[in-house]
């Protein structure tokens, strides 16, 4: 009787997980090959990020693997950033050592870039006063070409940074942004943040971007992005992407809001990088029309927070408060913590909801073949 009980409960748990689907066993299409619905928060499917590194952006928020800021409720995965001294005490930040190195597959440190396994922190330059998580699919899941729905909504709260995006699984033509990047929502989560044309550009704001380029500091992404207005940070929207070995569509609640279909020449041709030939890491592909976006990518869905890579422009103003740091500082970190009393409140963490206003929360993700890959 016990082991009968024991089968039935490993069989409801099955049940809830995410579905990985390999296309070679599709028989029609559209074939399901990916779906999670977030009944269950499927390890095995999602990794976590462990790093302080800022994405190379000198983020503010470090990414660990705690059910405080990643876990799954009521069908619903949410990433929430909290303040690292909630979790390290008073103080952690400026006197404290951030080791996250690890002993453990689950725990260890998965980007030593930018000092990101181990901090110590001081007066002057804090330790990551924000923590966040960062959770991919690179073991268990990639996918070249198909449609794929994600439903999402977005965090409310100043210098939020969420993403939902997808890199490269082998990075076929080399490192950033060589093997592309598709960004298939990104937005940020202030409450009014306006550019120099009075624009909204916080939560009300939403942009899906194409990254691509032969090795920095060339980068074509201007070409491929496009940002909408709606109701991004109180209402769940379907971000859609549309890609074959032809072009990428991409698109927000059925409306394509990024149609990219590149010439003959391909991305090396829209670039127009004035470079020497050699310089094309996409001369040698088979579908160079399409190339880097014809191999395998896989899924990121994280929350960050502020940075100084330009994201959250100096030019730009927010209110009822200024920026509280600038891009060229030296102590953004700092500046940051320091105007916490600015910003903080508009995360709502002692409101009703538990913080969750200030979370990305996404419902689902499906992906589909529409056709057979002959690469597969």
């Amino acid at each position: 009787m016990l082991s009968l009980v024991l089968l039935a409960c490993l069989g409801a748990l099955a049940a809830e997980a995410a579905t990985v689907r390999d296309p070679l066993t599709c028989t029609g299409y559209p074939c399901l090959i990916f779906e999670d619905t977030f009944d269950y928060f499927d390890l095995d499917v999602w990794e976590h990020e462990i790093t302080a590194g800022g994405g190379g952006n000198w983020e503010f928020q470090y990414y660990g693997n705690n059910r405080t800021n990643s876990y799954v409720k009521g069908g619903s995965l949410y990433i929430k950033p909290t303040l690292t001294e909630d979790k390290f005490g008073p103080g952690f930040i400026t006197n404290g050592v951030l080791n996250l190195w690890g002993s453990t597959v689950a725990s260890e440190c998965t980007g030593n870039d930018y000092w990101g396994c181990e901090r110590g922190g001081n007066a002057e330059n804090l330790i990551n006063p924000i923590q966040s998580a960062r959770i991919r699919t690179t073991r268990a899941f990639g996918t070249r070409y198909g449609r794929i729905e994600i439903n999402a909504r977005m965090p409310r709260g100043d210098w939020i940074w969420p993403a939902i995006w997808m890199m490269p699984t082998r990075e076929g033509y080399g490192t950033w942004p060589a093997s592309g990047e598709i960004d298939i929502v990104e937005s940020r989560g202030n409450l009014d943040l306006i550019d120099q044309g009075g624009a909204q550009k916080g939560h009300q704001a939403a942009g899906q971007t194409l990254h691509w380029g032969p090795f920095w500091p060339y980068n074509g992404f201007e070409q491929t992005s496009q940002e909408r207005v709606g109701t991004f940070g109180t209402e769940f929207h379907t971000y859609g992407v549309d890609w074959d070995d032809n072009g990428i569509r991409l698109s927000i609640d059925g409306q394509i809001i990024l149609n990219v279909n590149p010439p003959a020449g391909g991305f090396w041709s829209m670039g127009n990088f004035n470079l020497p030939i050699e310089s094309n890491p996409w001369r040698w592909s088979s579908n160079q029309r399409m190339a880097p976006f014809d191999q395998k990518f896989y899924f990121i869905v994280n929350v960050a927070v502020g940075g100084t890579n330009g994201f959250f422009p100096d030019t730009w103003t927010n209110r009822p408060y200024p920026k509280p740091w600038l891009n060229t500082s030296g102590n953004a970190f700092r500046d940051f913590w320091n105007a916490r009393g600015n910003w903080l409140p508009t995360w709502n963490q002692g409101g009703p909801n538990n913080g969750e206003d200030a979370a990305l929360v996404v419902n689902y993700i499906r992906v589909w073949k529409d056709r057979p890959d002959p690469l597969l």
